[in-house]
């Protein structure tokens, strides 16, 4: 049977303005803040809460997602760089352009930033996290639209009829692999995004006066994370070093993010609901 694939010719480039190049990721990486902030700010509208407080804690989310993912990055992705040359380490971890960004450290980073915030405005912190979740499944969406339009994150060799031929210009820079039928494994994450985002803002608008704080943060964890660990599966090794892993990293890291939210779970239930 002849099967016909996509072939994904695209560039990561968009276009340059006075000799500097758009790219995809960037773009994708901006809409995902400002989409999350209109998502925010409603949320906050609805609940009496002012912008003002929407607008400092996209700033705490801003800066721990993007100094997160980076640092967790090279600390989970180029540790053999750190045991090599720690110098050199840290100055590619700081020196521009940021290509590699790790969820797992994004996560780690908003669950830290967020815990200041809620000290800072003297409010419970899984009230806080339950506000944002939503707003992080809608930028998770983005991001791996990005990563697809970027050709990177592929998926493993299949013959499903809605495989992908990445085809790339070496040149640009990213690490390539055969151009065979591939699973579009950042596609797949990237719907998989937005059909969170969908179930997580009509939870929000239809259940919350009767939720306990830490119910919608634990149901993103578990749902991202359970999901990361068997799509890995179908994706490509980052780097080398995961070939010899029974699992990879991403599976790995996986794995106490679940145990995490499977606590807050639990908490959610023994603890009832507090009017703020």
């Amino acid at each position: 049977m002849l099967l016909t694939y996509i072939d994904w010719h695209t560039s990561p480039e968009i276009f340059e303005i006075f000799g500097f190049p758009i790219r995809w990721y960037g773009l994708m990486f901006a809409m995902a803040f400002l989409a999350g902030y209109q998502v925010l700010s409603y949320i906050f509208k609805k609940e009496g809460r002012s912008l003002e407080e929407a607008d400092e804690l996209l700033l705490y989310a801003m800066i721990a997602t993007v100094v997160g993912a980076r640092m967790g990055h090279y600390f989970f992705y180029e540790y053999p760089l750190l045991l090599s040359d720690p110098v050199k380490f840290f100055i590619s971890m700081i020196k521009p352009p940021y290509a590699g960004l790790a969820s797992h450290g994004a996560v780690i980073g908003m669950l830290i930033a967020f815990y200041l915030y809620s000290k800072k405005r003297n409010v419970p912190y899984l009230y806080v996290t339950d506000r944002v979740v939503p707003t992080a499944a809608l930028g998770g969406a983005f991001i791996r639209f990005g990563n697809l339009m970027n050709s990177e994150i592929v998926g493993k060799q299949t013959d499903v009829p809605w495989a992908f031929n990445f085809f790339n210009d070496p040149s640009l820079g990213h690490d390539y692999f055969e151009v065979v039928p591939r699973h579009p494994s950042q596609l797949y994450e990237c719907l998989s995004c937005l059909v969170l985002f969908v179930i997580l803002m009509w939870f929000w608008s239809k259940k919350k006066q009767n939720t306990t704080n830490g119910f919608m943060t634990a149901i993103f964890l578990l749902y991202v994370f359970i999901l990361r660990f068997f799509y890995e599966f179908l994706k490509e090794n980052q780097v080398s070093f995961e070939n010899d892993m029974a699992f990879n990293m991403g599976q790995w890291l996986s794995v106490p993010v679940v145990l995490f939210a499977t606590g807050v779970l639990v908490y959610a239930f023994r603890n009832p609901k507090k009017e703020l």
